[in-house]
Parts: C-alpha cells; structure tokens; sequence
C-alpha cells in the first residue's frame, strides 16, 4: 500500500506534456492576421516549413474579412482563449486553424490545380439552414430531392465563387456554429464578406495554385494580439 501512494503521489509531480501544436505535420501555411477582433480587414502570408521553420513563399496580401471580425471557429486547435465565439449569421470569419477542402470554380478543372476540385453548377448549393440536415455542406439536389432546407447560397449566382477553396470549419457540422466558410475572390467594391476570407484574383490564384494536398496545408487566422500569444504554443511564423 505504501509502495502504491509513493508511485500515486510522483505520478501527481509529474507535469503533464504540452498538447502537441495544431500545426505540427504542416508545411504549408496560410496566416491571416487582422488589427483585432472587430476588424473586416487583414493581412495573408503563405509559409513553407523548411526544417523547423517556415520560409515565406510569395508576397503580403491584402485580404476583406467578415464584416463584423474575428470569432472564434470550429477548427484543428481545441484550446482558445478569450474573444467571441463563432456562430451562424453572426458575419465573422472564423479564428483558429483550419484544414483546406476543395476547390471549387465556374469552369472545369484547370491542368494547374492539385486540390480536388468541384466545377459550380447551377444547382450547387451550400447549405446555410442550422436546421437541416445537410447543414454546411455542398449540395448538388436532384429533380426528385425534398429539401429539407430554407436557406442556402446558390454558388453558381455568387460572382465571387468564380475561383475558390473550401475551409474545414465546423466540419463535421454543429448547428449554429457557422457554415460556408470558403477563400473566394473579394467583391469588386471591397466589401467585407458575411464569414468568408476574399482577397484579388491574382493572390487567389497563386494561393490555389500553391496549395499542395501533400504538404498537409492549413489556414490559420487569427487577430494581432491572439497570434502574439500564440505563436510560440502554435509554432507559428
């Protein structure tokens, strides 16, 4: 009994190993930062991992946001920290880290692309409805489907979903923690976007044409002062 309480009592002075950081098998990174949390603009820089640090690949962007800022998402990283949390209609652009999903566009695929790709029909939906059951997902509904949804974003008719990619957040969905979520071209005005990250034509395609499913690539956003406290924990640029 007393050998058992002397192992209990060292296993209790053991301090537990650090979470490993949500970027550890990247090499390739996306980072978005905004002035703060209100902000509906921000800055893009890519990253390649070269060793145990990252190389800047390509120029500073300037990139329109959420129109309302940041909140917190659904994404790789569980561990948060004080801010909003992301939620439907709420026009923030998730914080965290993200995988990247497909890409998507009005044409067909071009020779250049590596993510999987989706060509946009008229059809194509996302599912916007926290009542449904295929909220936050693409949709392309049949002639004999019942929708069982209110709300949707025709893709097709969105001029700034002529080139895109999809970002992992929320994914597998909870309802109500926000829903098509994608990297898309910015609105001819400048106008922020209602959770999406829109940046120029040219920056977009060199960022699709960049992006490499075997590279493990991620998206991380954040604002100034939640990237100063993380980026050590997060082994970040």
């Amino acid at each position: 009994m007393r050998t058992a309480a002397v192992l209990a009592a060292l296993l209790l002075a053991v301090p537990s190993l650090p979470a490993e950081p949500p970027t550890v098998n990247a090499k390739q990174l996306i980072l978005v930062v905004s002035p703060d949390w209100d902000s509906a603009t921000a800055t893009l820089r890519r990253f390649e991992r070269k060793g145990t640090g990252w190389r800047q690949a390509g120029d500073v962007v300037d990139v329109v946001i959420g129109r309302s800022g940041l909140a917190w998402g659904a994404g790789v990283n569980r561990d948060t920290g004080p801010g909003p949390v992301k939620r439907e209609g709420d026009g923030k652009s998730p914080a965290g880290v993200f995988h990247i999903g497909h890409a998507f566009g009005f044409e067909s695929v071009p020779r250049w692309m590596r993510l999987p790709y989706i060509q946009l029909r008229d059809s194509t939906q996302c599912v916007d409805d926290p009542a449904s059951q295929l909220y936050n997902q693409i949709v392309v509904p049949s002639a004999t489907t019942t929708p069982d949804w209110s709300s949707s974003e025709k893709m097709r008719a969105i001029d700034v979903y002529r080139w895109g990619a999809v970002v992992l957040h929320n994914d597998p969905p909870e309802k109500g923690r926000g829903s098509c979520i994608f990297l898309h071209l910015v609105d001819p005005n400048g106008k922020p976007t209602a959770g999406c990250t829109s940046m120029p034509a040219a920056a977009l395609g060199a960022l699709l044409r960049w992006i490499d499913p075997a590279a493990q690539p991620l998206l991380v956003q954040l604002p100034r002062a939640e990237y100063d406290r993380l980026r050590r924990l997060w082994q970040l640029p």
